[in-house]
C-alpha cells in the first residue's frame, strides 16, 4: 500500500517539532537493521530522511547521486553496507546524535 503524502506531510511535522520523535524513528531503522527486517528498516529511513536532510544533501554527504539514494531506501534497494554506514552517518551528524552499541553475552 502506497504512503500517502499527508502521512509523510505529518511525519515531517512531527519530526520538526519533536527531535525525540526523529531519534526514535532513527532508533528504531537501526534496530529493524540489525534484527534482519531491512525492508521496513529502509521505509523508515527514507521518511527520517526526507523529514530532516533531504535527499539531495544526503546525496552530497554520501557521494551518490540523489536518484541512487532513493533507490537505496525503497523497499526494494539493495543498498550496501558501506552506502548504509554514509546514510547513518550522514543522519548523525545532520542530527547531532550518536548510535551506541551493546554488547551481547552468549551463555
Amino acid at each position: 500500500m502506497a504512503l500517502t503524502k499527508d502521512f509523510k506531510k505529518t511525519v515531517m511535522a512531527r519530526v520538526e517539532r519533536d527531535p525525540e520523535f526523529a531519534k526514535a524513528m532513527l532508533d528504531e531503522a537501526v534496530m529493524l537493521f540489525l534484527n534482519g527486517e531491512a525492508e521496513t528498516a529502509k521505509l523508515i529511513l527514507r521518511d527520517l530522511v526526507n523529514a530532516t536532510v533531504g535527499f539531495e544533501d544526503l546525496a552530497i554527504s554520501v557521494d551518490k547521486p540523489a536518484k541512487s539514494v532513493h533507490r537505496m531506501l525503497s523497499s526494494s534497494g539493495n543498498p550496501t553496507m558501506t552506502n548504509l554506514a554514509a546514510i547513518f552517518a550522514a543522519l548523525k551528524s545532520a542530527m547531532k546524535v550518536e548510535i551506541h552499541t551493546h554488547s551481547v553475552s552468549i551463555a
